[in-house]
């Protein structure tokens, strides 16, 4: 599998709708994803962008799943794009689709999410960074980051 993408970077959309995906999570992809991806709704109104490799585990574990899992199956699928490869500089295009739903325009904000890749607005990323900070800072305190 691809390896773990962490860290967030910002880019602009051109427009043609391509973005860049950064150097730092395009030398995590796996030899066998060989630069491929598959690019669908994310869990926030955001876009995932998937190694394929990652994908087809992915797909694999929800098959095994229960209803919640098909029915995540089916959504993952039903705004999937058609596989596509990586160009040397990184570049990939996003769907008309996925753009509107994530509210994208000229500005994209593309953040590792472990297994996944996503993609946000710059003002819903704020937004969602700004409420995870306040459930962080109400569940959490200095004695909870101690050995």
């Amino acid at each position: 599998m691809s390896g773990e993408f962490l860290g967030t970077f910002t880019n602009s959309v051109n427009k043609s709708k391509w973005i860049t995906i950064p150097a730092a999570f395009k030398k995590k992809f796996s030899l066998n994803a060989k630069q491929q991806v598959i690019i669908t709704i994310g869990p926030e109104n955001n876009i995932a962008i998937y190694p394929v490799d990652n994908w087809n585990h992915k797909i694999s574990k929800l098959k095994q799943g229960g209803e919640r899992d098909t029915q995540l199956l089916l959504n993952l699928r039903t705004f999937a794009s058609a596989e596509q490869k990586l160009e040397s500089t990184g570049r990939i295009k996003l769907s008309d689709e996925l753009i509107e739903i994530a509210g994208i325009e000229k500005q994209v904000i593309i953040k590792g999410e472990g297994t996944f890749i996503s993609v946000w607005s710059p003002e819903r990323y704020k937004q969602y960074r700004r409420k995870k900070l306040e459930e962080h800072q109400k569940t959490f305190n200095s004695l909870d980051y101690q050995e």
